[in-house]
């Protein structure tokens, strides 16, 4: 019986330690630079599917940065990979930095802005910053595109990486520990607090919640952190205007129209550094494409920007076309109210 009533003394005693030990654990304290996941998985959010898999051997963020990049990487153990494509690397058509100033909507005109101010070309494709904070992928209209292929990407970044190599950059397939090394890059562009603009009370609104946790999900302030950038990258696909000899019935801004021409046009034709279609700032050029606003061609504009353009006889690259939330109809209308003006 004694016993017994020492065992319960004992047992009460390393409760109530274990009780004072939690109650003054150390509080996370956020600060600017600290990483959205970070915050998010503190506050029970499960860890994404795309965490760094360390069972991979040979990978590393700094040959994901390669590949990205260049297109080719030293291998895990001795010489170079093959270029993973022949006609494009992955800042072809992504930037690898953030290019919107508000990540919570998607703003074509906000973004072009933005690419403008902060020296950065105006692309088709989402940025690369922050990917690693984003759970669908190949949204809405891309399976109008690829079908059936982009079902095992929707909610899985690996697939994504792969779909993109082997469809988009008309690359090869990318070994595992070349997918896991893109992925560990991708990790170091991750979200910070920082660049979500978060005003000083919803910093102090975030670190109060974060005190008050206790355990399991805190949902409300889950959503409340991920109210502030997109989980996913809306893409829907629209078609040219119906008469394309008049176009949109809009007025086009012709110094909007320079920025796009500068910044997304010239990033793949210029020099031909992407495409077989070189374009430059001769009149020429410009005469060329205006006289091309209504035909059904490559040269079109419309064409392209809408419907991009199937590979070339013996050339598997191709040029991937803007969705609405990528290009708007006014944007359009400004680049074609640019060339006009420079063909004359």
């Amino acid at each position: 019986m004694q016993k017994v009533s020492v065992f319960i003394l004992l047992f009460s005693v390393s409760m109530l330690c274990a009780s004072l030990v939690a109650d003054n654990k150390p509080i996370f304290i956020i600060e600017k630079t600290t990483p959205v996941w970070e915050v998010l998985e503190y506050l029970g959010e499960p860890s994404p599917n795309h965490t760094i898999n360390e069972s991979i051997t040979g990978a590393s963020a700094e040959k994901g940065k390669d590949l990205v990049l260049k297109g080719i990487t030293k291998k895990p153990k001795r010489g170079k990979t093959k270029k993973q494509s022949k006609h494009f690397v992955c800042t072809s058509c992504h930037n690898t930095e953030k290019e919107d100033p508000d990540l919570s909507i998607s703003d074509p005109q906000a973004r072009l802005e933005y690419a403008n101010e902060n020296g950065l070309p105006y692309l088709q494709g989402t940025t690369l910053f922050g990917a690693v904070n984003r759970t669908s992928f190949y949204n809405d209209d891309y399976e109008k595109k690829y079908g059936d292929l982009v079902e095992p990407t929707r909610n899985d970044l690996r697939e994504a990486i792969q779909l993109c190599a082997v469809e988009c950059s008309q690359g090869r397939k990318m070994k595992d520990w070349e997918i896991e090394s893109v992925l560990m890059y991708l990790w170091t562009l991750e979200l910070k607090l920082q660049d979500l603009d978060l005003e000083k009370d919803d910093y102090e609104l975030l670190q109060s919640a974060i005190s008050e946790y206790k355990s399991g999900k805190d949902v409300e302030t889950i959503n409340f952190l991920k109210s502030y950038y997109q989980t996913g990258s809306p893409a829907h696909f629209v078609n040219p205007p119906e008469d394309r000899k008049s176009g949109f019935d809009l007025q086009g801004d012709p110094d909007n129209g320079k920025l796009i021409y500068d910044l997304s046009c010239m990033h793949c034709h210029e020099g031909k550094r992407y495409s077989f279609f070189e374009l430059d700032d001769s009149k020429i050029t410009f005469k060329y494409l205006r006289n091309h606003f209504p035909r059904y061609t490559y040269a079109s504009i419309y064409q392209v920007a809408r419907y991009g353009t199937p590979p070339k006889p013996g050339k598997k690259a191709y040029m991937p076309q803007y969705t609405a939330e990528k290009m708007s109809d006014q944007q359009l209308e400004d680049l074609r109210a640019y060339i006009e003006k420079m063909a004359k």
